[in-house]
């Protein structure tokens, strides 16, 4: 699971800014045409889900906007920029709204924004694993901090945020299909323990014509890459008097979750347990992610 922020903006904007969608230092909550408002060029950002959008645009209309936006004035145009929250503009635009709640904070520069879109999309977990990645890529280039810095800015682990940067290195096709939710996290980081990119394209266009969960990629690797099977691995056990209904139920599961699911029913088959399998902590997070949306 995902840990909570670190220092956040305090380690990066000196005197403690407040934090994303926070009344407070130059900042207040003000009603906004959204007309007025204009997307944020360093959004980081880049894919908006149409299904999701239109999700939440239902969601408004039944509940209203729970959170603000959060924009900055442009004092040479009239205009407000915004600097976190597009994605529910867009929802609140789907919803016929012609007026959002906004966060208004002083004017500030690139980096600035650049921090407060980063960190409140981190915090909200609405980036891909590989906008993830870019993003923590610009905060140390763009602040100049290295990799333990990063760490105690977002609140990860070294080895988490090392894992996520590691996804930069994949083949640009692979990183395309990552983006656009392809493939997942955890056949991504299987995929990176083959040494050479020709063998991970290869491996990626198997992994995508056999539809393969993460288990069976990790698997596939090490196999291809003749590492031995780890020592906790168990034969599977099957079930030879399963129904059919049940073995399809399986099947639906595995591929909405990427990973092996067993149905273990008892004899009158209405009652019994769901196994979902994971193997390592990524792969983890990445199952709750999709189980709690």
């Amino acid at each position: 699971m995902r840990q909570a922020l670190g220092r956040g903006l305090e380690a990066l904007i000196p005197g403690g800014a407040a934090k994303p969608g926070e009344p407070g230092n130059g900042q207040n909550v003000q009603r906004l045409a959204i007309a007025s408002i204009r997307p944020n060029h360093l959004q980081p950002r880049k894919n908006f889900d149409p299904e999701k959008l239109s999700e939440l645009a239902q969601s408004i209309k039944e509940n209203g906007q729970v959170q603000p936006i959060i924009v900055s004035k442009d004092v040479s145009t009239g205009f407000f920029e915004l600097i976190a929250g597009e994605r529910r503009m867009r929802a609140a635009q789907l919803a016929g709204m012609t007026h959002i709640d906004a966060v208004v904070r002083d004017p500030m520069g690139d980096k600035q924004r650049l921090a407060i879109a980063l960190i409140e999309n981190l915090q909200r977990e609405d980036l891909n694993p590989l906008e993830e990645a870019l993003g923590y890529l610009r905060l140390m280039k763009e602040f100049a901090i290295n990799q333990t810095q990063l760490c105690e800015v977002v609140g990860k682990s070294k080895s988490a945020v090392s894992n996520t940067l590691r996804l930069l290195e994949l083949p640009e096709p692979v990183q395309k299909a990552l983006e656009f939710g392809q493939i997942a996290e955890g056949h991504a980081h299987a995929l990176l323990s083959i040494p050479d990119k020709v063998q991970i394209l290869s491996a990626f266009n198997k992994v995508l014509a056999q539809k393969m969960t993460v288990r069976e990629v990790e698997d596939f690797v090490r196999q291809l890459i003749g590492a031995p099977a780890p020592a906790s691995a168990k034969k599977s056990v099957v079930a030879v008097n399963k129904p059919a209904d049940i073995r399809a139920m399986e099947s639906t599961l595995q591929k909405a979750l990427g990973t092996k699911v067993q149905i273990i029913t008892r004899k009158s088959s209405s009652k019994g347990v769901v196994k979902i399998h994971f193997y390592n902590l990524t792969d983890f997070d990445r199952i709750v992610k999709i189980l709690i949306k």
